[in-house]
Formats: structure tokens, C-alpha cells, sequence
């Protein structure tokens, strides 16, 4: 009898499943699991001509062959027929599409694959997991991650991940916008569409007419990430430097936009400032003048942004403006420095990396914006709605979306490359472990004022914003401003009936309100989980390739997401990997664009909590997933708490990348509002985003009271603990 330890065990484990998935699984994608048993196998599938899946058949069998001979997986040959299995696997799936293969010399070795394949299915993906829970064991055994199989699973998996949901889709995408018109690749016909007068023109800064869409872009995110970065700066001040009384206004202002719909600021625009709105009319009939359409276009859409995204700023100049050493400004005041001056030549240029990180935030938003440009664009074209009318309009032209996205991402990196050389070298440290006994000092008045002129009426915007929101779904219609009280709208959108066979709902929102549930509550934790291991990797495991690792980790994060949404199109609209119009590919595509957050909130959380404690729980005996599990997640539970319901959030109000991958089936809050947007149903799109933030602001509400006791209960434990050391110190 065989003697097989836990590592030989671990091992024919992902063996096992390998088999499985050859042998009893479906390879191919079928209409639904009711259809599908094991003579969809690669096994049979295989006998039945096609020859090319005899390797992923054969490749488990070949593996348990050489695990058994050489009873240890620290060989040279199980890792190269690993390698080159999935290796093989991964060729056979892109090389043969669901047209037939254009490779001469795969035709002639497999003639049936001119037939082609489609996409993968259960059999497939769960082939692939096996293939890399066995490669990453092999791997374990040749010494990654210090042999540690959890870690060094979780590397592979998750490279895996980003490979595919990540590299794959932009890589797919650059293709894309080589593609001719007969199907070759080449750049003759991308050419004259990157360097189009439609792109570039600059006709509007001589008057003789439009400028081209990209310099649009660039006029529109380089005045919305000044003035906003210039408000939060004002609302920084305040908050931060004076007495002003309505400081918890500003706080809670700074959390609106985070749980704000789209299209709603725009909406709200249009009822206050449209060519019949309130202030629009109330101005004509003052100074006897007639209403125009000013809103439509620069203007309107550049109020819209900066509303939106000055909060946001805010908030990351405040962080920068408490981290500042006040002994700094104190020193220079003793000098005979006068307040003003300090501000101006110590404070401004400390706060230098927090205004660039503001300005960069606002001016990437404002690239991939999509939301207000659609509602208040006119006839101010911007890439975002570009890219949108190339893949969703009467002509569907992926390979136009493909070039104007490509732009877009050149210009978000290129704002980071500028960010980096605004900076420079400089070092911006001001806190150190020496003591900081200096006092804040107060803003100077004439600086007070200055803030106060750009902060009262943004202010009293933003209220008049959010009371539109408020009043817009209990009246008759707002857009005309007809406030008779009524919930007509939330009948139209919400209605149910209780019947004897349970509660039957009417409402035309409930379909799309209960996707967009499904899937924030579904991508949420699988972001955090994600997240948090990846930071887990980083900060706590040394392996080769850690700095690219995180790399691609930040890519995602980086590219706006209108070019994540076109990209999703152009990689998974076709096998092998074909999942557009499905509830997974949602998913999918929040968990992966929202992980850099929970990501970079874990590794602030692990960097503040001492090695020694999982080294003395693994010295005890634990394994690194027992550590992981009992030791480091409890203290860093609002780390996770901060990265769920981010996730989650975003999940219910984002529109720029899922607004392409939507569909009838599976419709989104957002493809909702927009929908009744278009149709100038403000009313019920009105009423729907005031629905979403109330459950937006209950969750966030439980998330807070739970990490708010996790705090009390910290704290408390922290006074014991120094209350003992007193105690014990006196004796």
C-alpha cells in the first residue's frame, strides 16, 4: 500500500480535477446545465474528431503517470509537461475560433478544425483551474513562496486573473484598431483614423468653427480638473485651517457625489437651468430676455464635472493638508514670516503632491465621464460619447471604438507621466518619529474670504442639486414644474401587488434594480477578497516578478472605463472566452476594475501591523491560510469593510464601462436612467437615483456601525493593555 503524504496528496488533488473536467464535464459552452452531460466531454469530443483536445485529455494522465514514478512533484519533467500542456490548452482555444482556423500548418495536423470550436464551458474553465492548482504546487515544491502552497496558489490564480480579465481585453483591443476591412491586421487603415481633422482640428480657437473631439476632451478635463481642484483646495482650507460653522455640511457634501447616479447632476441642471427651468425662466421674465440653450454643450457639461468631482478632490487635499508638520509653518512665522507669506512659501508647496494627485483624479474623470456629456454634450462632442455612438449606434464600428479608446488611454497615461515630472524628485516628507509639538496655524483672513467666494456657491449649487433630487420623485413632474405631490413616478418604476401566491412586482425598475443588487452584492466581496490576498502577496510575500505583479494590479484602476467597457467587447464577444450579454461578465468587470481599491487599502492596513505576530502564529505551527484567516483579517476587518463597500457602490452607480456590456436580460440601474434620460422621463430617472442613494446610504450606514464598534472595541483594548503596562511599570 502506497504510503501518500499531504504534499503528494494536495497534488493528485488538482490532478483529480483535471480528469474530471476532461472526462465527465462539458468542454464546450451549452445553452444551459439541463443540456449539457458528460458525452459534451473533451474526452468524446476528441474521439469524435476533434483530435487537437487529445493533449488536455492526455495531460492529467501523463502528470499522475510521472507523479507516481517519481512519488515528489520537485522534478523538472512534471513542471515542463505542466507548462506544456497549458500551454497547449491555451493555443488550441485561441487558435481554433468558432470560424475555422487560418493556421496552414494546424489545418494540415487537425483538418476538422476548419469547422471550428466554440467557446469554453464548465469543462474547459474547471480543466484551466486544475491546470493551475497543479502548476502552482509544482512551483511550491521548487521552492516559491518558501514551499508554501496557499501563497504560492494564490500568485498563480490571480496572475491568471489579471492576465485575462485585464492584460488579455486591452491587448485584444489594440488589435482590434488594426483590423482592415477584410479581416487582415495592418495600420493602413488605422492611420488615417488616428490622424483624422475630425480628432485634432483647432478650429474653435480662431473662430472659424468646431474643434475635433479630442481636443474637446482636453479643453473640457484640463477646466474641470483646475476649477474643481481649485475648490477642493478652498473647501480644504476651510475645513481644515478655520472656524468655519458649517464644517459637517462640507463633510457630508464630500460623500454625495460617491453615492450620486449618473445623469442625475445633469438632470438637475437641465430642471434649474434648461431652456424652461426655474432659474432660466425666472431670469428671462426678470430682465426680459429670451431663454437660450447656453447649457448644452462646454458650459453645462463643465458645471455638471465640476460638481461632481469636486468632493473628490477635496477630499484628497484634505488628507494631504492634516498630514502637514505644523511646526514647519511655526518656524516660519518665529523667522517674522507673515502669515500669508508662510502660506505661500512653505504650506502651498508641501500641499504640491496632494493638488497634482487632485488635478490628475478630476482630469482622468473627466476623460472617461460619460454620464453628463451624454445628458448635456449638444452638440460638444467628447471621446467618451464618441466611443459609445461607434459601438452602440446604427453603424456598429468596434474598430473606430478601438482607435478612439486607444487615444484615451495615451492621454490618462500621459497625464500620469506629467504628474510624475511635475513632481520630480523632491522629497515631501514633513512627518517624521521625532515629536510634533507645534500648533496648527489658522488660515489667514485674506485667504478665509478668498476660499469662503469660491465655496458659498458651490455650496449653495450642490443644495439646490440634491433638493431637485429630493423633491424630483414625490411631485408630479419637475421637469415642468408641476409640484403637485405625488408618487406616480415610484408607482411607474416600483409597484407591487401582495397577492396569495406572495408579493408580484409591476414596476418597470424592478428587473434592472434587481441586477444591478445582484451583482453589487456579488462583486463586492469577490473584490475585497481579491483585493486584500493581492495586498496580503505584496506586502507579506518575496517571490520573482512581485513589482509587475503589482503593476498589473494598478492597470485596471489606470484605464478609464469607457476603454475598459470597449475592450471587454472586443475580448470576450467571441470564443474562447465569450460571455457579453451574461451576468458574469458584469461581475467580472466590477471586481476587477474596483480590486486596485480594496488592493491599496490593504496594504495601508498591513503595513501598520508588525510581522511578528503571523511569524509567531506560523512558528507555532500554523499555516500561512490559517494565519491569514485567524490572525490578520480580524485586524484589518475596516480595511475590508472600506474595500466592500466601495466595491459595492461603484457597482450601483458606475455607467462608463458596463453601459457596453449590459443587455436586455440583464439591464443596469444606470442603462436605465439613461434610458429614461434619452426619453426626457427626468421625473422617473429622477425618482430611481433618489431610490438607489437611499439604499446606497443604509448600507453604508450598517458598514459604518459595524467598523465604528470595531474601533470602540480597539481603543478599549488599547487602554487596557496601557492601563496594565502602568500597572506593572509601578510595581
Amino acid at each position: 500500500m502506497l504510503n501518500i503524504n499531504n504534499n503528494q496528496r494536495a497534488g493528485a488533488s488538482w490532478l483529480f480535477i483535471m480528469l474530471i473536467a476532461t472526462v465527465l464535464m462539458p468542454w464546450y459552452k451549452m445553452p444551459s446545465i439541463e443540456h449539457s452531460s458528460w458525452v459534451d466531454s473533451a474526452f468524446v469530443n476528441a474521439m469524435n474528431g476533434s483530435a487537437w483536445l487529445w493533449l488536455c485529455v492526455l495531460t492529467p494522465l501523463i502528470l499522475s503517470l510521472i507523479s507516481l514514478l517519481n512519488r515528489q512533484f520537485n522534478r523538472i519533467d512534471t513542471l515542463v509537461v505542466s507548462m506544456v500542456g497549458l500551454a497547449f490548452a491555451i493555443f488550441q482555444a485561441f487558435a481554433i475560433p468558432l470560424n475555422g482556423t487560418e493556421f496552414g500548418l494546424v489545418q494540415s495536423v487537425f483538418p476538422s478544425s476548419v469547422n471550428g470550436q466554440t467557446g469554453l464551458g464548465w469543462g474547459g474553465y474547471t480543466f484551466f483551474v486544475g491546470c493551475l492548482g497543479f502548476l502552482s504546487h509544482v512551483l511550491a515544491s521548487f521552492g516559491l513562496c518558501k514551499g508554501d502552497r496557499f501563497a504560492s496558489a494564490a500568485i498563480v490564480f490571480i496572475s491568471a486573473l489579471l492576465i485575462t480579465f485585464v492584460f488579455f481585453p486591452i491587448s485584444k483591443l489594440i488589435l482590434t484598431a488594426f483590423i482592415q476591412p477584410d479581416g487582415s491586421w495592418g495600420v493602413a487603415h488605422a492611420l488615417p483614423r488616428v490622424t483624422s481633422n475630425e480628432l485634432w482640428q483647432l478650429s474653435c480657437f480662431t473662430g472659424s468653427g468646431r474643434c475635433g473631439v479630442v481636443i474637446n476632451s482636453l479643453i473640457l478635463a484640463t477646466l474641470a480638473a483646475s476649477l474643481s481642484t481649485i475648490i477642493g483646495l478652498a473647501l480644504a482650507l476651510l475645513f481644515v485651517r478655520s472656524d468655519f460653522k458649517y464644517k459637517k455640511l462640507l463633510r457630508g457634501l464630500s460623500i454625495l457625489p460617491i453615492i450620486t447616479p449618473p445623469f442625475v447632476v445633469g438632470v438637475a441642471l437641465i430642471v434649474l437651468f434648461g431652456r424652461s427651468g426655474l432659474i432660466t425662466g425666472f431670469t428671462a421674465d426678470l430682465f426680459d430676455v429670451r431663454p437660450t440653450r447656453w447649457l448644452y454643450g462646454l458650459p453645462g457639461i463643465l458645471i455638471a464635472q465640476v460638481l461632481a468631482f469636486t468632493p473628490v478632490t477635496f477630499l484628497v487635499i484634505q488628507g494631504a493638508l492634516e498630514s502637514i508638520n505644523p511646526t514647519l509653518e511655526e518656524a516660519s512665522q518665529t523667522m517674522g514670516a507673515k502669515p500669508l507669506h508662510s502660506f505661500y512659501r512653505v504650506t502651498l508647496p508641501l500641499l504640491k503632491p496632494g493638488i497634482a494627485a487632485a488635478f490628475l483624479l478630476a482630469f482622468i474623470e473627466s476623460l472617461s465621464d460619460f454620464g453628463n456629456p451624454i445628458v448635456l454634450g449638444g452638440n460638444f462632442e467628447v471621446l467618451s460619447t464618441k466611443i459609445f455612438f461607434a459601438v452602440v449606434g446604427a453603424r456598429y464600428d468596434l474598430t473606430n471604438a478601438a482607435v478612439l479608446s486607444i487615444i484615451l488611454l495615451g492621454l490618462t497615461l500621459a497625464a500620469f507621466w506629467l504628474q510624475k515630472r511635475w513632481l520630480g524628485e523632491k522629497s515631501y516628507v514633513t512627518v517624521t518619529g521625532k515629536s510634533d509639538a507645534g500648533v496648527v496655524a489658522p488660515l489667514p483672513k485674506t485667504l478665509q474670504n478668498g476660499a469662503a467666494g469660491f465655496v458659498v456657491p458651490f455650496i449653495l449649487l450642490t443644495l439646490a442639486i440634491y433638493s431637485i433630487v429630493l423633491i424630483g420623485g414625490v411631485v408630479k413632474d419637475i421637469g415642468r414644474w408641476d409640484l403637485t405631490p405625488s408618487i406616480e413616478h415610484l408607482s411607474t418604476a416600483f409597484s407591487f401587488e401582495i397577492s396569495t401566491s406572495g408579493i408580484d412586482l409591476y414596476g418597470s425598475a424592478w428587473n434592472s434594480l434587481k441586477t444591478t443588487l445582484w451583482v453589487a452584492g456579488i462583486a463586492a466581496p469577490i473584490t475585497a477578497v481579491l483585493g486584500i490576498l493581492t495586498a496580503w502577496l505584496i506586502t507579506r510575500q518575496q517571490f520573482y516578478g512581485r513589482r509587475q505583479f503589482e503593476f498589473m494590479t494598478m492597470l485596471s484602476f489606470a484605464v478609464p472605463g469607457t476603454v475598459v467597457g470597449v475592450s471587454y467587447v472586443a475580448a470576450f464577444n467571441v470564443p474562447p472566452v465569450d460571455m457579453t450579454g451574461t451576468l458574469i461578465i458584469l461581475i467580472i468587470c466590477f471586481a476587477f476594475r474596483n480590486m486596485p481599491v480594496g488592493m491599496r487599502a490593504g496594504v495601508a492596513a498591513l503595513s501598520q501591523i508588525d510581522k511578528s505576530m503571523e511569524e509567531a502564529s506560523q512558528t507555532m505551527g500554523a499555516g500561512s491560510f490559517a494565519t491569514l484567516r485567524k490572525v490578520v483579517l480580524p485586524m484589518i476587518k475596516p480595511a475590508i469593510f472600506t474595500a466592500t463597500i466601495y466595491a459595492f457602490v461603484t457597482a450601483m452607480t458606475a455607467v462608463s464601462a458596463v453601459i457596453f456590456l449590459v443587455s436586455a436580460r440583464h439591464n443596469m440601474a444606470t442603462a436605465y436612467i439613461m434610458g429614461r434620460v434619452e426619453n426626457g422621463e427626468y421625473a422617473l430617472a429622477i425618482t430611481y437615483s433618489a431610490v438607489l442613494m437611499v439604499i446606497m446610504i443604509l448600507v453604508i450606514g450598517l458598514i459604518a456601525i459595524c467598523v465604528g464598534k470595531k474601533r470602540q472595541f480597539r481603543q478599549r483594548d488599547t487602554e487596557q493593555n496601557n492601563n496594565q503596562l502602568i500597572e506593572a511599570t509601578q510595581k
